[in-house]
């Protein structure tokens, strides 16, 4: 059977830098091309002095340094920085360091419309995307909304270099899950196929690279460049069953976020497989396999990342909450997600068992 192309594909404006040494020599050059003048630098508590260095580089730009983000971006620390942005008079944001720093910048752009620079130092991805998260009241809400959308992106291998090599492979692994989802979203395109089969090659060949050699620039360069590429993917596209289950665990459970990415991902596309034959094969010819999910699962297991749900500390009493919260909320996924399947993939990943869910 021949598939007709049939898609739409929407680019997003985003001006990207990518280069040893840039955080410090092209951060401030990117502010004035935006007419930007007064910037509030964020960070969470780990990347002060990484930020600082950031806040020294902008000069007489640099309108203040808060410290505050936190994983989950929780809904009071959204309003400490949105103060923190009107006691400063800033005209915009500069967010440095990870997914936790990048959503409490897309968490003041959201409130306040300041346009916003990303640097980030680990690959998240979520500076590719104009989806925001909050957490209140032990549940994490999503949405997506062009103004959180960085106008700049500040990519500089350098700031990697530090990044635990243990946070390099989970970081890195959710990078490539959210290329996978992209594979197989409603709103794929050709275009995102490329991006995310060479976002998938370059951090699946870099990981034990960086593992190996932590302090090397050109394995950390390559991951970065597939965190880029991996991130274009989630900012382009629809999430589906892997990253709703990661929200659930994160945002109700309090389960690490690059962790549980990482535990979860061979579950979710196993159990989609059998519905998206194209897109696992895709992920399985970037990882150059015959069988995705496996490879997925043995290359965390390599570079010693957690394998279950229960190392990262879920108890087996939530996996029917979970289970349930995962399947009550609507969304674009190829395969049916009744709570009898969010279920299943649920208890295979908490056992840590071989990813397999045969068609229904």
């Amino acid at each position: 059977m021949k598939h007709h192309l049939d898609f739409s594909y929407e680019s997003r404006p985003v001006r990207v830098v990518f280069r040893p040494g840039a955080a410090t020599t092209a951060t401030a050059g990117e502010a004035a091309a935006l007419g930007l003048r007064r910037l509030l630098v964020v960070c969470g508590s780990h990347g002060a002095r990484t930020a600082r260095a950031v806040a020294d580089s902008l000069g007489p730009a640099c309108a203040g340094l808060h410290d505050g983000a936190r994983m989950h971006v929780p809904v009071e620390v959204a309003d400490r920085g949105v103060e923190a942005a009107r006691a400063a008079g800033a005209d915009g944001c500069v967010a440095v360091g990870g997914g936790s720093s990048i959503g409490l910048g897309k968490a003041i752009a959201l409130r306040t419309g300041l346009p916003l620079i990303a640097v980030p130092s680990t690959y998240s991805g979520s500076e590719m995307t104009p989806v925001w998260g909050l957490t209140e009241h032990g549940a994490k809400r999503t949405g997506r909304d062009p103004v959180v959308l960085p106008r700049s992106v500040v990519y500089d291998p350098e700031l990697t270099l530090s990044l635990p090599v243990p946070l390099s492979v989970t970081s890195g692994i959710n990078a490539i899950a959210h290329a996978v989802e992209a594979l197989y979203a409603p709103d794929t395109s050709p275009l995102i196929a490329l991006l995310a089969q060479e976002g998938v090659r370059a951090m699946a060949g870099a990981l034990p690279e960086v593992a190996a050699d932590p302090a090397s620039l050109e394995a950390r360069s390559r991951a970065l460049y597939g965190a880029w590429l991996c991130g274009s993917c989630l900012g382009a596209t629809t999430m589906g069953l892997h990253h709703k289950l990661c929200h659930v665990l994160g945002g109700t459970f309090g389960l690490p976020h690059a962790e549980t990415h990482t535990v979860v991902l061979p579950y979710a596309l196993a159990y989609n497989a059998p519905a998206a034959p194209d897109a696992a094969a895709a992920v399985a010819r970037a990882l150059d396999t015959d069988d995705a999910p496996h490879a997925l699962r043995n290359l965390a297991g390599r570079l010693g990342a957690p394998r279950s749900l229960a190392e990262l500390g879920l108890k087996e009493g939530d996996l029917a909450k979970a289970a349930a919260q995962t399947a009550g909320q609507a969304y674009a996924n190829p395969r049916e997600v009744t709570a009898h399947g969010a279920l299943a993939v649920l208890r295979a990943a908490y056992e840590g068992a071989a990813p397999e869910f045969p068609a229904a």
